[in-house]
């Protein structure tokens, strides 16, 4: 179902793309067509959230022929993927280290929708690019300030103000520059399910930014969720995340290592805390495309003073560079 959806999205996004798929659905055939963008609006699957059909988006909207325009509708915070609130806090401020950034970068909420029913929608836009620039992030730095956002859906206004408190009990033992906003949405914004939520960021001096996020159990499912259990298990995670470290966090580690294979042909190199399954198999996935190895070193916590076993990332690009832009 939301696999369906997402070939629909990919479909629209290009132009000339020939998809296949035979009867019982187990077998696809995919012709790539020219990216497109455009202003384009999609429907996503409730199953899955509106973060999943995004990372993608984010992937290959700086390639398009137009700078990207797009609405999506479905869920925006669940349990399984990265919700928007998290992809707007720290994909977008990785693009722009490669170069990818101006007034059209941006991610808007417009109406936040919860599963099992959804009916949030965002707004993302991103701007064209001919080349990507290179990166050389090895310093994360110290965390300087907290932000995050508590959201709450058809239920009392209070749950958000509640799962603040829990999660500043926990983060103000190391830092007071924590800001937590909350972000009740009512009537027709508040989509079809109840629902609620709380996302941090911790932000360091070089603009590093690591982020953990927790929803409630949707409607129906599982047993209840209290907002302070919630608030408290999201700082944990939030310190987890922090103790990892590197300069990209686990949600974005696939984006970074993407972004450097397509820059140009000068050595890129990231400090990512350890590898999250999802990125080794992402990483063998860039060798079978791309033909591109990164050399891998391991920085053990003695040599960095702080945290968890780190993994600097070094690759020199491929050199890709944006064919169908316009040229004005």
């Amino acid at each position: 179902d939301f696999e369906a959806s997402f070939i629909r999205l990919i479909d629209k996004v290009t132009n000339g793309s020939r998809i296949e798929i035979n009867q019982t659905g187990t077998t696809l055939y995919y012709q790539p067509g020219l990216l497109y963008g455009g202003s384009l609006e999609h429907d996503c699957s409730p199953s899955r959230s509106i973060g999943y059909y995004l990372e993608s988006l984010l992937c290959l909207a700086p390639f398009m022929k137009h700078p990207l325009k797009i609405v999506l509708r479905g869920v925006t915070n669940d349990q399984v993927d990265p919700s928007v609130d998290v992809l707007k806090a720290t994909s977008l401020p990785l693009l722009k280290k490669f170069g990818i950034d101006g007034e059209s970068l941006e991610i808007k909420i417009n109406r936040r929708g919860m599963p099992p029913k959804g009916g949030g929608e965002i707004l993302f836009a991103c701007p064209v690019r001919k080349v990507l620039q290179p990166v050389q992030f090895t310093d994360p730095g110290k965390i300087k300030r907290i932000r995050g956002t508590a959201y709450s859906l058809r239920v009392s206004p209070q749950v958000a103000n509640r799962m603040v408190e829990s999660a500043r009990s926990i983060l103000n033992k190391f830092l007071p520059d924590i800001y937590i906003y909350t972000d009740h949405m009512k009537g027709v914004s508040s989509g079809k399910s109840p629902g609620f939520g709380i996302c941090l960021t911790a932000e360091t001096i070089n603009g590093t930014i690591l982020s953990a996020e927790l929803a409630s159990n949707p409607q129906g499912q599982g047993t209840a969720v209290l907002p302070e259990e919630l608030g408290q298990n999201c700082a944990k995670l939030l310190l987890e995340e922090v103790y990892r470290g590197g300069c990209v966090d686990s949600t974005n580690q696939s984006l970074a290592l993407l972004l450097m294979t397509l820059g140009q042909r000068d050595v890129s190199k990231v400090l990512l805390g350890p590898l999250s399954p999802y990125t080794i198999e992402f990483l063998r996935h860039l060798r079978s495309f791309f033909q591109i190895m990164f050399k891998i070193e391991t920085k053990t916590p003695e040599e960095e003073h702080m945290g968890g076993e780190k993994v600097l990332m070094t690759c020199v690009g491929i050199g890709f560079s944006n064919l169908s832009k316009t040229i004005r």
